[in-house]
């Protein structure tokens, strides 16, 4: 089963009534997913190695400077679903992560989470690509 066909198992509620922490929690994942398939992509290598690759780009900071890159590219109901991930009440965080990092890295689970949960794995592809891998390409 291909992921676009895992997505479309979930039909439960409209990505926008669910809090912005549970589709922040579903967002990381998927991050983490596509950061994982480029990571592997350069070739195979010892799995602490490619966890260290990985890191940079899953950790708050690196996700923080994703959003950066992207946030001139978002929709109105893109930064909407961004605000509200990043203004979340979480009652936890990281002990090495900057506060406004970590919002921000809130903020791009939840957006990555509701395009999911939406089925749009266009626009997530081509946020993940400008966010992430022009960075890589370098």
């Amino acid at each position: 089963m291909n992921i676009v066909n895992i997505q479309k198992l979930y039909c439960g509620e409209n990505p926008r009534e669910l809090s912005p922490l549970v589709i922040a929690y579903i967002g990381d994942a998927v991050f983490e997913l596509f950061v994982r398939t480029i990571v592997l992509s350069k070739g195979n290598a010892p799995v602490n190695k490619m966890h260290k690759r990985s890191r940079e780009f899953v950790k708050a900071k690196g996700q923080s400077d994703i959003y950066f890159k992207i946030e001139d590219m978002l929709t109105e109901e893109e930064q909407s679903v961004f605000r509200r991930g990043r203004n979340a009440k979480s009652h936890t965080m990281p002990k090495n992560a900057d506060l406004m990092d970590y919002k921000h890295a809130t903020g791009l689970e939840a957006l990555f989470g509701y395009l999911y949960l939406q089925g749009n794995m266009e626009r997530l592809t081509e946020l993940f690509n400008k966010g992430v891998l022009n960075d890589e390409e370098n």
